[in-house]
Order: structure tokens, then C-alpha cells, then sequence
């Protein structure tokens, strides 16, 4: 399948027309949004390392292709501009600050040793920008690595097909790595060594790509760690952030004192879920479907708790304190956050048994378009019947390949940029 999704077409790309960044709920309509079509990176899973690279088991690249192309022409059909994250990174590297800072972020010194990591710097350092590009996202092994003239211990005692530089096969989930709050960037501290320099590639991407290199920052990648997924714009000014396997208490804190210095949100609950591969993430227990209403796990329905925070005096020296209250639970504090009476919940499933299965399946893991307007995968029947009944339109995509990381459409996107909700300036 082409895909025919509106892209950034690489050097020379015309940003005067394009839309400002800017996100302030998780249901306005979508405008912009960043994807990333799976590639090479894929091709590198094998049985001996899916699990270190946190697949669950070995895609069909192909097919994840042709199912990435179809959710992308899903979002173009109804108006929404795709960004490609190899694209935004080649344009990127074109740059040679860009460049400079790429290669580093692939050379691990200490662990390769001094002789073969300046082989390794000198040889990325000889690529054009889309050559670069492909071996930041889809690696190298030792096989690939030309030769050097000094002997390498490390070299000897390595398989021809491990790797130099690891694949990226993760960063098919653009929400986890960065997450626009505001017309401010979070580029999150991801927890996973396998993911790490996923955020490198993200800094420089937006610090040097034109249509982003103004962005101001909500979040640094060597702070505590966040990841995007745990991060739910509920409504302008108030944030749910999920305190779990993913995203620390510390990180949430984090967050939370920058974005109230910032003056972008005023409320942020920390929402403490079950530290385990299931429930990863906060958007994988529920997601917004409308202004009022989110689809959530049942089971999670009356056990999750929140605790609020909320901007506190500011000290002699100028520092913003911090007001922690709670915990209380999480449906309650969210609808006093958001200044409503309660907030809608459409549960996942009709009965134990359909719930887990589809929330293991990503049930919860929906994407707005527009208020009562969202993305799911097809294989959970139940719970998109479910969605429609509450009056929500559910565009249904196949996922069967695109789930092997454990990531539904939500995983799969970052918005760079929303309306604003209805009622809202």
C-alpha cells in the first residue's frame, strides 16, 4: 500500500503556512499530528532480543506497514496533517550542529571502547543526512561497521550480527518520547534502557527542525522520568499524569512544578498505577473520548486514587512551592479539576474476561480526532460497540501487527497541534 499521508517533504520544506503548535485538552480537533512508520528498525526483532527491545513477539514489518499507512490515511481523511518523525529527523540532520549532535548520541564510548567507537564517529560522521537517519532509527551491527585499523577487543568478542548501535524498533509510540502541553514541549525521560536515545533523536528534532526550532520547552529529557503515555491533558490547565513501571513519583513532581512555572496548567494529578507490562501506562487504563467522558479499564473504575497538586507560595528565593493533596478518587478529583459535576466513564468490556482481554488488546488506548470522535483497533469489538452506544464514532483500524509493542493509537501518535474545545476561546 503507498502511503499517501500529507508529509514534510525534506529539505528545502516550506514552513510559512504551517500550523502552530499548540495542545491544550486531549479531545479538541486534531490538526497536526507526529507518526512514525515502522521500518528497517522492525526487521532487527528476533526471538534472542524482543523482549530486551520490549516487543511481545515478532512483527510482520510488512503488514505493520500497511496498517500504519492505513491509521495515517484515517487521520488525513478527516483533515488532520502527518508529520513523519524520519522525515522531521532527516530535515533535521541536514543541519550540521544536527548532524554533530546525532552521531553522538549513537557512539556509547564506554561501552564499545575507545578504538572502535572513533571508528563508529567517524564513519556516521561521513553520512549524508538520510544515511544517518537510518542508522540512528534502525541501527547497525558489527557486520555493517567497516573495519578499522587498530586491533578491538570489544570487535573480537561480539557476534558479527550484534549491535553497534541499537535499533529504535519503539519508537513506532510517538507519545511516549514527547508531548506537547501547550505551545510548549515535554521531551520525556524515558525509563527503558532500550529506549533512551529515543529522546535524544526527539531534542534534536525539534531544536533544530524549522518548524519547531522557536519551541520553548515544558519538560527536559534528563529530568525524573515521564513518559508521554502516562500524560493526559483532561482539560486547559489540568494534567493526570500516571505514576507506574513508566513515569516515577519524582518525575510527576517534576512536571508538575514546570508546568506551574511555566503558567500552563494549574491543576496535575498523579495518578499511581499497577507497575506492571499490562498497565504500562496511564492511557492504557483510559483515554478521553469527549470533553466530559473517557473509556476506561472497570477494574480501574474505583480503585484509582489521585493526588492533587496544585501551585503553592512562592519562597524567598523565588521558588514556586507545591500544594499535595489527597489521595482521593481519581474520578472525583478529576471532575473538581476540571469544574465539572462528574465525568462520563464508558467501561471497557461487558463482563471480567472481555475487559482484560481487550484491555490487554489496547481497548482504552483510543486517539481523538474531535470530541466524540476517535481511533481504535478493530479487534476490540466490545468495547468500540460499547463506545458507539454512548454516542461515540469510533473509526476502527487493524492493529495486529502494530500491537505486537504493546501500543494502540494513542501510543502511536503525538499531537502537535488541537482546537480548542467547544465553548473554549
Amino acid at each position: 500500500m503507498t502511503n499517501t499521508a500529507n508529509t514534510i517533504t525534506g529539505p528545502g520544506h516550506d514552513d510559512t503556512t504551517a500550523i502552530a503548535p499548540g495542545v491544550d485538552s486531549e479531545v479538541g480537533p486534531l490538526r497536526s499530528v507526529l507518526l512514525h512508520r515502522p521500518g528497517g528498525e522492525l526487521t532487527r526483532l528476533t526471538p534472542r532480543n524482543n523482549d530486551q527491545l520490549l516487543f511481545d513477539s515478532i512483527p510482520w514489518v510488512e503488514r505493520a506497514q500497511q496498517e500504519h499507512d492505513a491509521f495515517a490515511e484515517v487521520l488525513t481523511s478527516r483533515g488532520v496533517e502527518v508529520l513523519l518523525l524520519a522525515d522531521v529527523l532527516e530535515e533535521s540532520l541536514a543541519d550540521p550542529r544536527a548532524h554533530a549532535a546525532g552521531v553522538h548520541t549513537a557512539v556509547d564510548e564506554r561501552r564499545l571502547g575507545t578504538e572502535l567507537a572513533d571508528t563508529l564517529r567517524s564513519h556516521l560522521s561521513g553520512l549524508d543526512a538520510g544515511a544517518l537517519r537510518e542508522a540512528l532509527i534502525c541501527g547497525m551491527t558489527f557486520e555493517e561497521l567497516p573495519a578499522s585499523e587498530g586491533a578491538s577487543l570489544v570487535r573480537k568478542m561480539h557476534h558479527a550480527h550484534d549491535f553497534v548501535v541499537d535499533p529504535l524498533p519503539n519508537l513506532l509510540f510517538t507519545r511516549d518520547s514527547s508531548a506537547w502541553i501547550a505551545d510548549r514541549v515535554a521531551i520525556s525521560s524515558l525509563a527503558m534502557p532500550a529506549r533512551g536515545r529515543e529522546t535524544a533523536l526527539l531534542d534534536l528534532a525539534y531544536a533544530y527542525h524549522p518548524r519547531f526550532r522557536g519551541a520553548a520547552r515544558a519538560y527536559g529529557a534528563h529530568s525524573a522520568p515521564v513518559e508521554g503515555g502516562d500524560v493526559l491533558l483532561l482539560a486547559p490547565g489540568v494534567l493526570a499524569v500516571g505514576v507506574g513501571e513508566r513515569t516515577t513519583a519524582a518525575g510527576a513532581e517534576s512536571l508538575a512544578r514546570s508546568v506551574f512555572a511555566d503558567g500552563i496548567a494549574h491543576t496535575v494529578l498523579a495518578v499511581p498505577i499497577a507497575q506492571n507490562r499490562a498497565t504500562m501506562h496511564l492511557d492504557t487504563v483510559c483515554t478521553m473520548v469527549g470533553p466530559d467522558a473517557v473509556v476506561m479499564y472497570p477494574l480501574a473504575r474505583d480503585s484509582l486514587v489521585a493526588y492533587t497538586m496544585r501551585p503553592g507560595d512562592v519562597a524567598v528565593d523565588g521558588t514556586l512551592g507545591l500544594r499535595v493533596d489527597g489521595p482521593e478518587p481519581f474520578l472525583d478529583a478529576a471532575a473538581s479539576a476540571m469544574g465539572i459535576d462528574h465525568l462520563r466513564v464508558i467501561d471497557t468490556g461487558l463482563d471480567p474476561v472481555t475487559a482484560e482481554r481487550e484491555q490487554w488488546d489496547d481497548g482504552n488506548n483510543t486517539l481523538a480526532l474531535a470530541p466524540g470522535v476517535v481511533v481504535g483497533y478493530e479487534r476490540n469489538t466490545q468495547t468500540n460497540a460499547r463506545l458507539e452506544e454512548a454516542g461515540i464514532e469510533v473509526l476502527a483500524i487493524a492493529g495486529s501487527e502494530l500491537g505486537s509493542g504493546r501500543g494502540g493509537p494513542r501510543c502511536m501518535s503525538c499531537p502537535i497541534a488541537r482546537g480548542p474545545l467547544p465553548g473554549t476561546p
